[in-house]
C-alpha cells in the first residue's frame, strides 16, 4: 500500500526548483478575460459644461513687457525686500520702537528705500481693506504684536519675513500698487 503522505525522508525541492516551475506555469497559463470593475476604464461623454469650459480656456500670460498691456498700467515695482532693522529708543529709554528698512525694486529705475514702522504696516492695510473691501482676500495678515519678544532676534526674523511677504503682495498686485493710497503712502517716506 502507498502512503500518500510525506515522511521524514522525503525531500522537498529546492526552492530555486519551486520558482522556476510557477514562473514557467504562469507563462504557459492563458490571462484571464474577466477584468475587475474597478480596473476598467470609464470613458465619460463631454458635458455642456466642459464643452463650455473647452472653448473659455483660462491662459495665463506675461504682460510686463507690454507697458500698454491694461493689467500691467498700475505695476511700478519688480521686487521688494526687507532686509535690516534698526532698533529706535525713546527719549527718555522708555518706548524704543523698530523701523524697518525696506528696499522696492521699480521696473524703470533703482531701488527705492523706505523706512517704515509695525504700525505704519498695520495703517496701510487698514486704509487698503476700507478702500477695496471686494480684495480683502488678498491682503494677507500682517505678523502678531508681542510685548514680551518684539526684541529678539527669532521674532524680529519672523516678522521680517511676514512684513515682506504683505508688501509684496500688496506692491505686485497692479490693483493696490496703482492706487493713491499706496503711492502716497510710501513715496513720503522715502529716503
Amino acid at each position: 500500500m502507498t502512503n500518500d503522505t510525506p515522511t521524514e525522508h522525503d525531500t522537498p525541492a529546492p526552492e530555486s526548483q519551486e520558482t522556476e516551475s510557477q514562473a514557467s506555469s504562469t507563462k504557459s497559463r492563458p490571462l484571464s478575460g474577466v477584468v475587475p470593475p474597478w480596473w476598467q476604464r470609464h470613458e465619460r461623454s463631454v458635458s455642456r459644461a466642459s464643452q463650455s469650459s473647452l472653448k473659455n480656456k483660462i491662459t495665463l500670460e506675461d504682460h510686463t513687457a507690454d507697458p500698454d498691456s491694461e493689467t500691467s498700467r498700475g505695476l511700478w515695482a519688480r521686487s521688494v525686500a526687507i532686509d535690516d532693522h534698526s532698533v529706535v529708543q525713546g527719549k527718555t529709554g522708555v518706548g524704543a520702537y523698530v523701523v524697518w528698512n525696506c528696499v522696492v525694486q521699480t521696473l524703470d529705475g533703482g531701488p527705492i528705500v523706505v523706512r517704515m514702522r509695525y504700525s505704519e504696516f498695520d495703517d496701510l492695510r487698514q486704509r487698503l481693506v476700507s478702500s477695496f473691501p471686494h480684495a480683502r482676500s488678498a491682503l494677507p495678515a500682517l505678523p502678531p504684536k508681542s510685548v514680551f519678544y518684539k526684541f529678539r532676534p527669532k521674532f524680529l526674523e519672523t516678522r521680517r519675513v511676514g512684513l515682506e511677504y504683505f508688501l509684496n503682495c500688496v506692491l505686485l498686485n497692479p490693483e493696490f500698487s496703482s492706487s493713491p493710497i499706496v503711492k502716497d503712502f510710501l513715496f513720503r517716506r522715502m529716503s
